[in-house]
């Protein structure tokens, strides 16, 4: 009777042990599926553009200049600036009005020595936006036929005007003085 009671006690033995491993196993569980993220690259990009190539001075006369700068459609939102670079003798034959939303940005680094506007207005991607005032330059009424011909014999240079366009990122930037400061401050001195 010893071995019966031996052999029972330890058959329940087994089935409790088998009943602990099964209940182990019995645990919910659930998976998600995965969630995988792709980093595509970020995008700023502009263009200038003008529609008129002839600019003959008549004094007195209005001359079509339609530069425009054009934030692509697909960019990311963007600063807009123009960089305007006279002639020395630009003052004397011609006269200028920047569009009324350009504000200058005075004491700023100017990678080609000119003068920096920025854009205040609303910009609307892949709207083209005028630089000048109803798209023209003034020859003054005080060139003379002396001045002009000066410029034919060479003794005298053909004025020029002359516009580059910029476009930095808005994100990370309270204004557009700020992007600007951040993204140009000129060549170094150190020496």
């Amino acid at each position: 009777m010893n071995a019966k009671k031996i052999v029972t006690a330890g058959l329940a033995l087994v089935m409790v042990a088998g009943i602990s491993v099964a209940g182990t196993l019995a645990y919910l569980t659930a998976e998600t599926e995965k969630v995988e993220n792709t980093f595509t690259v970020g995008n700023v990009d502009l263009t200038l553009a003008e529609t008129t190539k002839t600019y003959k001075m008549v004094p007195g006369q209005d001359i079509a200049k339609d530069p425009k700068i054009t934030l692509s459609a697909d960019s990311e939102d963007a600063y807009l600036y123009v960089e305007v670079v006279e002639s020395k003798n630009l003052d004397s034959y011609i006269s200028y009005t920047m569009n009324t939303d350009w504000t200058k940005l005075d004491g700023v680094y100017a990678p080609n020595n000119g003068t920096i506007y920025y854009y205040n207005g609303t910009i609307t991607k892949g709207q083209a936006i005028s630089v000048l005032m109803n798209d023209k330059v003034t020859t003054l009424d005080t060139v003379t036929k002396s001045m002009m011909d000066n410029i034919e014999d060479g003794t005298a240079d053909e004025p020029t005007l002359t516009f580059y366009g910029y476009a930095i990122q808005k994100a990370g930037f309270d204004t557009a003085a700020d992007a600007w400061g951040e993204n140009y401050v000129g060549p170094s001195t150190a020496g």
